[in-house]
């Protein structure tokens, strides 16, 4: 097996005298003995590029989808490029205010906003709320009703357009717990009750039909799908989503911003929709900009069957392999451009069978114990879905920019882990 492909590196990847990988021009290994280990590592440049390409691609019509990562400092980069942003949970939102973000450039997803999520948009004057259903429509009617703005909204349609994807992650199919589905007549039913409100201020649509999706003809027969239903209705918002789908693998390639857009505008041009059309990248903008850093704790060899590597992280500080079979590769970033030779399977610290990282990886054959492992594109979807299985702390997280690295999530000590605890009242 080659060496990792320099195509899953963050857009500052280069490689010292040594054979060393630096990334922002940081040492990974020296990265890893100062903060520890597991470690999130971002290329603040990368995400500053993405941004800026997400941007020059879809002008203001381009919301990064803050459920791929969130925290402080990356919204602040974000910013700075102009995109806007979405948010789903009153905890996303905290964030987006707390790093100063207009709340006008936000969308409010979510199936089950809850009332006083609702409330606090409305006050704030979030820029559209994405109604999911008829009944978030007879919350926000009665919310306004209750003496708070009206807002500017989106119907999220279901266009029964499936894609290659696992089934945790499609959600353009008509069974979904997401949208109101266009073949039924259900969405225009609740068109129709929007329209007959005065609360709320319906100005367009939105869709999505799913995450990891690489071939564009599929965003194409969606567009074509929603256009078709909605241009009767003479509304020029139309969001079609994220899941623009990345490369994890040497033997994957994954779609431009550009292409993606190019894509959009040429079904919309021959479905006959005069307006552009919007997208919320997520994965596709911060998934290669991160890296993830783990110690080798134990090699084991299991003669004839496999070579187990263990880390001191796993499952809880990235479930996607486990709970959707995804792949990753592995390499040593002291020795980045060695041959990977040595058939692994990396695999955490958990109490499970089914925690691994890298099902079918390959490793030099010198790894050793002690050794730093990284797993590249990690930056979407690891950090914002771990947990505290086991009591494991959740990786600090640090941002590396032109040789200097800043630390933007501490991890938590296991005290801090105990505080939620309440003790025994004895009465």
């Amino acid at each position: 097996m080659s060496a990792v492909g320099f195509h899953l590196l963050p857009d500052s990847a280069t490689v010292d005298s040594s054979g060393q990988l630096l990334v922002g021009g940081c040492r990974l290994t020296d990265l890893a003995t100062e903060f520890g280990t597991p470690l999130l590592v971002y290329d603040a440049g990368h995400i500053r590029q993405q941004s800026a390409r997400a941007k020059k691609s879809f002008g203001d019509r381009a919301v990064y989808a803050t459920k791929a990562f969130l925290c402080r400092q990356l919204v602040r980069l974000i910013d700075e490029q102009g995109l806007g942003f979405d948010f789903s949970t009153a905890g996303e939102l905290a964030v987006l205010v707390e790093a100063g973000v207009d709340p006008a450039k936000m969308v409010f997803h979510g199936n089950n906003k809850s009332d006083s999520e609702l409330a606090e948009a409305l006050k704030l004057g979030v820029g559209r709320i994405v109604v999911d259903s008829p009944g978030e429509l007879d919350r926000l009617d009665r919310l306004v009703g209750e003496g708070l703005a009206a807002p500017k909204i989106w119907l999220r349609l279901t266009p029964g357009v499936e894609v290659h994807a696992h089934e945790y992650v499609a959600s353009g199919a008509d069974d979904n717990k997401f949208g109101l589905p266009i073949s039924t007549g259900q969405a225009a039913e609740v068109i129709t009750q929007a329209q007959s409100l005065k609360t709320v201020d319906l100005i367009g649509f939105h869709s999505h039909i799913g995450s990891q999706v690489f071939d564009l003809k599929a965003y194409q027969r969606a567009a074509e799908v929603v256009i078709d239903f909605v241009k009767p209705y003479g509304l020029s918002e139309l969001s079609l989503g994220g899941g623009l789908g990345v490369a994890y693998t040497n033997d994957e390639t994954s779609p431009t911003f550009s292409a993606w857009a190019q894509a959009l505008e040429q079904a919309a041009r021959q479905s006959g929709f005069d307006h552009p059309i919007g997208v919320e990248p997520g994965r596709s903008l911060v998934a290669t900009a991160g890296i993830s850093l783990y110690e080798i704790g134990t090699i084991k060899e299991l003669a004839g069957i496999r070579t187990y590597v263990s880390v001191d992280g796993g499952m809880s500080d990235n479930i996607r392999p486990a709970l959707y079979g995804s792949r990753y590769e592995a390499f040593l970033p002291a020795r980045v451009q060695a041959d990977r030779s040595r058939p692994v399977r990396v695999v955490g610290k958990h109490c499970e069978p089914g925690d691994f990282l890298v099902a079918d990886g390959h490793l030099p054959p010198e790894a050793a114990v002690g050794d730093i492992l990284a797993i590249p594109v990690s930056g979407a979807y690891g950090y914002s879905m771990a947990s505290n299985y086991n009591r494991q702390p959740k990786p600090a997280v640090v941002f590396v920019d032109e040789g200097q690295a800043r630390l933007v999530l501490r991890r938590a000590s296991l005290a801090e882990l105990s505080g939620l605890e309440v003790d025994d009242l004895v009465v």
